[in-house]
């Protein structure tokens, strides 16, 4: 029987909402192993002076535990 674990990551990226996931996903896998998807839970933009300065993500990492 799998056992998936489940943790809340919040990452961004000054490119792109794709980007900052791949971001998140990248720092994730440093530390976890086995990782099966990612739910993007939220999406949001930070603004300056009228422009988009930077992406921000909120996921949901699942990952099977050994």
């Amino acid at each position: 029987m799998a056992i998936v674990k489940v943790i809340e990551v919040i990452a961004s990226s000054e490119k792109s909402f794709e980007d900052a996931i791949k971001n998140g996903v990248a720092e994730v896998s440093k530390t976890v192993r086995n990782i099966d998807s990612v739910y993007v839970k939220d999406q949001k933009v930070h603004v300056k002076d009228g422009k988009v300065i930077s992406y921000g993500v909120i996921c949901k990492v699942s990952f099977r535990v050994d």
